[in-house]
């Protein structure tokens, strides 16, 4: 477990690792069209955010404490993805 997965492997992790190795066979040998990183990312954060943020009851300060980030991170990245 590394300091920020203190809960090592899960289903999360799990099915990261399954979609990432289906788009690598769906490749078929060919080199990837877009950075993987910015990839996986962009498909994460919005569902993370939205969901963390319903959890909140829509506390935008208690969603960034719960996410571990600065309330204004939080506003931005709320931007970036056209959540309300």
């Amino acid at each position: 477990m590394s300091e920020n997965c203190p809960i090592g492997e899960n289903d999360i992790a799990r099915h990261v690792r399954k979609a990432l190795n289906d788009y690598f066979k769906d490749l078929d040998g060919e080199e990837p069209s877009v950075a993987i990183y910015d990839m996986v990312i962009c498909c994460v954060e919005k569902p993370m955010l939205e969901t963390v943020l319903q959890h909140a009851g829509s506390n935008q300060t208690r969603a960034a404490e719960l996410l571990g980030i600065n309330r204004n991170t939080l506003r931005k990245k709320m931007q970036l993805h056209g959540i309300n």
